[in-house]
C-alpha cells in the first residue's frame, strides 16, 4: 500500500512540475514588428510598416523585396532596434495588434490569420 502512496506522490510531483513549466513557458513573451529590411539605418534600426503586409507576405512595390518579422527589441519614432530577424524558441510570440504568431513551451506553433 505504501509503494502505491509513494508512486501516486511522484506522478503528482511529476504533474506539477510540467504544468508550471508550461506556465511558465507561456508568460515569456517577445513582441513581432513587422519591418521593412530595405530600410536599415546605419544605427540598425528598422522601419515599422503594418503587420498586414508580413500576415500576407506582401512585397514592397519600391523594393520588390518581402516584409520580414523583427522579434523584440526597442521601438523610438516609428523604428525598430537592439532585436533579430531570428525566430526566437520557447516564447510566446505576439504581434503589435496582439495576433498570437507562437506559442511558447514544448514546440507548439500557432499561426493567425489575420
Amino acid at each position: 500500500m505504501s509503494s502505491k502512496k509513494v508512486q501516486l506522490g511522484l506522478v503528482a510531483a511529476l504533474s506539477a512540475a510540467v504544468l508550471g513549466y508550461c506556465t511558465v513557458q507561456e508568460r515569456r513573451e517577445v513582441t513581432a514588428y513587422c519591418v521593412d529590411p530595405q530600410s536599415r539605418q546605419p544605427d540598425g534600426s528598422y522601419l515599422i510598416v503594418d503587420e498586414e503586409h508580413c500576415h500576407r507576405g506582401h512585397s514592397s512595390s519600391r523594393t520588390k523585396v518581402g516584409f520580414v518579422w523583427y522579434y523584440g527589441g526597442d521601438v523610438r519614432n516609428g523604428r525598430v532596434s537592439h532585436g533579430s530577424t531570428v525566430r526566437p524558441r520557447d516564447v510566446r510570440i505576439v504581434s503589435q495588434k496582439g495576433h498570437v504568431i507562437q506559442r511558447g513551451g514544448f514546440g507548439f506553433r500557432s499561426r493567425s490569420g489575420g
